[in-house]
């Protein structure tokens, strides 16, 4: 009966660590992983001691129950400040795992001296074994170092209760009860196993530590959501222009960074893991967005005025993986884009009053404006000079043969239209750190998924300009060439990742002008292409990275494309692709 217990026991920790994988995520604190590593130690020593055949058996998987004892509760200490959010200094960490591992080394002299068990008697009744031990001065300092755990961990969690709104009241409830689970069971197990005579001589300790295991098991499922908006605050931080707030599925805050705090000073007084609603402001502002947001996922970007300034307000759902477990709201200060914005509304409206003549030559100041943005974002870049002049060309000179053809029968107002939204392809830049977007050589992993936020950015930044605007058709054209001229036919391209026909005809055809110049142009991080080299890439590229049926067309544009970018790079004085054989 003993035997199946301590196998059980085994058994099912063995089952949650299998769960506790499934469920691991990077940001997991290790302490949490070395408890689900011991406790299985720790059983399976038990098992072992249960089915000991000899003193000498029994004595040896009693020193290794010794390596989960000593260690587990330093564990269970460590996970529990960090968990409630309490710093300990490296110093004092590495005091409390010299004197654990000190102890340890004392509890390994069991059976080479008196020190640490003064003496143990084998005994084997019901098919189980057990050892009767008689303690000696050293396992008196196992029960002060199992005794200082124990007090430190209540401490920092009744620390956390009545002082820190920032931990979880969920964690704090959890976080308790294997503490005194496990200390009553470590100290009473057997009295309470004599007392229910109930397998006396077996040990309760296995069992606590299995409860024990649920239970985290409950806090890092709980974790995930926090670790999710940690990850994502810290991302913010580092821009230190963006307020980021997190709420659970039921509405239930979950936490935000300084800048939110600085926009909105209500969070202050909200508590983590309590329903926000309970916050008059929090009703009249986030509620009341994220209840629009769920009626209506278009409604994910709201204006918030306050104070003398102007805030965007963009909502996505916070997901685990695939799952979706809360809401995620940003804040930006939109305040020069919206008085900007303002500014040409008021500038349209005075031009409507204009007589007819004068038509004409306020579209051109609009379309100069706009290549004026274009060009001074260009002008940020290092990297890029004269590219908005070249992939326009490129542009046209492609939509000149796509025109002659029968396969996208199209206007000619539509390739108008985009010849003129292909300057604003790369507006997004303007708001990458000029430490990502001039860096003289190639971008890190980190580095380049900050410069693809430019795309999603420049449709966001072309919709607001052109926002009212009359014209509503190429503002679509205008903002899709922004948005998608990064996406690859075969859907490996970014932000969305759309795939074949998903891509709007506009951003395709600015995909290959774009990829063209960045070939055959000089960077600072690579030399020009030669024509031939730039061609065979393009060409390579069809059906995979461009729309298969633009081939065609490309291949008729190509001697004006090469005759041009010739006579570009040379004026500029760049160094000039070499004419290669260009034939397919």
């Amino acid at each position: 009966m003993i035997e199946t217990y301590y196998a059980a026991a085994l058994g099912v920790s063995l089952l949650l660590v299998l769960v506790y994988c499934l469920l691991y995520h990077r940001h997991f604190d290790v302490h949490i992983s070395l408890i689900f590593v011991l406790v299985p130690i720790n059983n399976l020593a038990q098992l072992l001691i249960c089915r000991a055949e000899s003193h000498e058996a029994a004595l040896l998987a009693t020193k290794v129950l010794y390596i989960s004892g000593s260690y587990l509760i330093l564990m269970v200490t460590l996970a529990v400040f960090s968990l409630c959010k309490i710093q300990l200094n490296r110093s004092l960490r590495l005091l409390l795992y010299l004197f654990t591992t000190a102890v340890f080394l004392c509890s390994q002299q069991i059976g080479r001296n008196q020190l640490f068990y003064k003496s143990t008697e084998f005994r084997r009744e019901n098919g189980a074994s057990y050892l009767i031990k008689e303690y000696g001065p050293l396992h008196h300092i196992f029960y002060a170092m199992v005794l200082l755990y124990f007090a430190l961990s209540i401490a920092a969690i009744a620390y956390s209760y009545f002082r820190n709104k920032q931990v979880s009241r969920r964690f704090i409830y959890l976080l308790a009860l294997p503490e005194v689970i496990s200390i009553v069971s470590f100290f009473g197990g057997r009295k309470i196993m004599r007392a229910v005579d109930f397998m006396p001589n077996a040990e309760l300790i296995p069992l606590a530590y299995d409860i024990a295991l649920v239970v985290y098991l409950m806090i890092v499922h709980r974790l995930v959501l926090y670790d999710v908006s940690e990850t994502v605050i810290d991302s913010i931080v580092q821009k230190g222009d963006t307020g980021f707030i997190s709420f659970d599925e039921k509405l239930r805050y979950l936490g935000s960074n300084d800048t939110a705090k600085r926009i909105f000073p209500e969070l202050r007084a909200l508590t983590v893991d309590q329903p926000a609603d309970r916050n008059d402001a929090m009703r009249g502002t986030a509620l009341k967005w994220l209840a629009d947001f769920k009626a209506d996922r278009k409604k994910d970007k709201t204006l918030f005025p306050r104070d003398d300034k102007t805030y965007l307000i963009s909502i996505s759902d916070l997901s685990d993986g695939s799952h979706k477990r809360g809401f995620m709201l940003y804040i930006t200060d939109d305040t020069k884009n919206q008085q900007y914005i303002a500014l040409l509304d008021s500038f349209n409206a005075d031009l409507k009053a204009e007589v007819a003549e004068k038509t004409q030559h306020i579209i051109e100041m609009h379309d100069k404006l706009i290549l004026g943005m274009a060009t001074m974002v260009e002008g940020r870049d290092n990297s890029t000079g004269g590219h908005i002049r070249r992939t326009s060309e490129g542009v046209r000179i492609l939509t000149d043969e796509i025109r002659k053809g029968t396969d996208f029968p199209a206007d000619d107002v539509f390739y108008q239209d985009l010849i003129k939204a292909a300057p604003m392809h790369d507006l997004g830049k303007i708001a990458v750190d000029d430490a990502v977007l001039r860096k003289p050589g190639r971008f890190t992993p980190e580095e380049f998924a900050i410069m693809k936020t430019h795309a999603p950015e420049g449709a966001r930044i072309v919709h607001e300009i052109l926002r009212g605007t009359d014209d509503e058709r190429f503002r679509m054209i205008a903002e899709n060439v922004a948005h998608y001229h990064h996406e690859r036919w075969d859907g490996s391209g970014y932000p969305e990742g759309l795939k074949g026909e998903q891509i709007p005809l506009e951003a395709r055809i600015m995909a290959i002008a774009d990829v063209y110049d960045a070939l055959v142009s000089k960077r600072v991080y690579k030399d020009s292409m030669s024509f031939a080299q730039a061609d065979s890439i393009i060409l390579e590229g069809m059906g995979k990275h461009f729309d298969q049926r633009l081939e065609p067309y490309y291949i008729a544009a190509r001697p004006r494309l090469e005759a041009y970018y010739s006579e570009v790079l040379h004026d500029a004085d760049s160094t000039p692709a070499t004419k290669g054989t260009t034939e397919t």
